[in-house]
């Protein structure tokens, strides 16, 4: 198998190929073209694109040439893929600018000095912008049927839940196979690489490109990554775990890590990290909290670099400490009119992912402090007087989770 195949399997990436057998032959063979494709519809991309952007890295790694899809042409239809309503559709302008700051992050991952491995940056808005519809639909659309487009879970999982879709998200799948066919015309790309939610939309690249060009292409997709608590990579309920630093500090990044389920740890360290698969197998009967602590420190030196791995780290040990002040703590703005009310919803507003009734069972058991002096009432308001002299007050729910809070 080649060793690009083997890695991809087993850091645990690969889901589903068109032709492995010819696409390791191929491999072997010559440095290709590959690409993935990313919708710009926030101005950052989260920790659930990242195994997206591992995948890049490994095959740069491997000698392959990424080639990055930004989708501004397709951002302004919309995926219906795993979504359950139309998404919101964006400005032209809003579009432009974020996919300027999704860049910055691949310019991390994607660094190199090896000019021939240097990452593509394409915008499929470039082609799609000047599409003849009446000529798109006598070129491509002759190959796509209905039929078998009413067979793709991005189409039958929404129409099956009753929930509308739009003839213009049902265009989506046609237009992805069009990018695909326009990169490997333009860019000679070869590979596209994918969610195993994109399985039907990659497809009908590889079909595409075959009946239209003659050319023989391949798809690879990747599993779609849950948490060991059933929930979806990225998300959670305070929001998304945001890869620019300008939305998400390095330190919360740090934590996010840090705070990893003992289930997913050493996946993880296979799956977002540089660590070896060597180098994993020898640490990994080490005290679970050691890894946890590797692992934060591992993902948050790749995005943000050593020095903020490190300060997060020193940082986090500091603020576990008994008495620490919480002053080195990233500062969380919170409003009179929030602070004003008792201590239960003050909590609740600044920890979403904490239910009102877990705080009161904290709060019982004397889990809560405000300046490391526990609190014993549910109905406690906190004083205003308290940041008189510091500006600021350290609020502790449990022994993980420490905030700084200012108004």
């Amino acid at each position: 198998m080649n060793n690009f195949l083997k890695e991809f399997k087993d850091r645990g990436y690969y889901y589903q190929c068109t032709n492995e057998l010819e696409l390791s032959a191929l491999l072997n063979k010559e440095s290709i073209h590959a690409y993935i494709g990313f919708d710009s519809t926030a101005p950052s991309l989260h920790v659930g694109s990242l195994l997206q952007i591992m995948c890049l890295r490994l095959l740069q790694k491997h000698g392959h040439r990424p080639i990055v899809l930004m989708g501004g042409g397709t951002t302004r239809i919309g995926d219906p893929s795993g979504k359950e309503e139309t998404r919101k559709i964006l400005s032209e302008k809003q579009i432009e600018s974020n996919i300027n700051n999704i860049k910055k992050v691949f310019k991390i991952f994607l660094k190199t000095n090896n000019e021939k491995l240097k990452p593509i940056f394409v915008n499929n808005y470039k082609w799609l912008s000047k599409l003849n519809y009446i000529n798109f639909l006598r070129d491509i659309g002759k190959h796509f049927t209905i039929n078998k487009m009413l067979t793709f879970d991005s189409v039958k999982l929404r129409l099956e839940r009753e929930q509308s879709l739009s003839y213009m998200e049902f265009n989506y799948m046609i237009l992805q196979a069009y990018d695909f066919y326009e990169l490997n015309k333009s860019n000679k790309c070869k590979l596209q690489i994918g969610g195993s939610d994109q399985w039907g939309n990659i497809v009908n690249g590889v079909e595409l490109i075959k009946r239209e060009a003659g050319n023989h292409v391949f798809g690879l997709t990747t599993p779609l990554i849950t948490l060991a608590s059933g929930t979806k990579m990225g998300k959670t309920e305070k929001g998304a775990i945001w890869l620019n630093k300008d939305l998400l500090s390095p330190y919360d990044y740090w934590q996010f890590w840090r705070n990893t389920d003992d289930r997913d740890v050493l996946k993880f360290l296979k799956m977002f990290t540089d660590l070896t698969l060597e180098e994993i197998n020898q640490v990994k009967d080490k005290n679970i909290n050691e890894l946890k602590i590797l692992l934060a420190n591992k993902t948050t030196e790749m995005l943000h670099g050593k020095k903020e791995a490190e300060k997060s780290d020193k940082l986090a040990k500091n603020i576990f400490k008994e008495n620490s002040s919480g002053e080195s703590l990233p500062g969380i703005k919170v409003n009179n009119d929030i602070l004003s009310k008792n201590i239960v919803e003050v909590i609740s507003h600044v920890n979403k992912d904490v239910s009102k009734s877990e705080i009161r069972r904290l709060i019982k058991s004397k889990a809560v402090k405000i300046d490391n002096q526990s609190i014993k009432d549910e109905k406690y308001i906190i004083n205003q007087s308290l940041f008189s002299e510091r500006g600021f007050i350290k609020l502790s729910i449990g022994k993980k989770k420490h905030f700084k809070i200012t108004n």
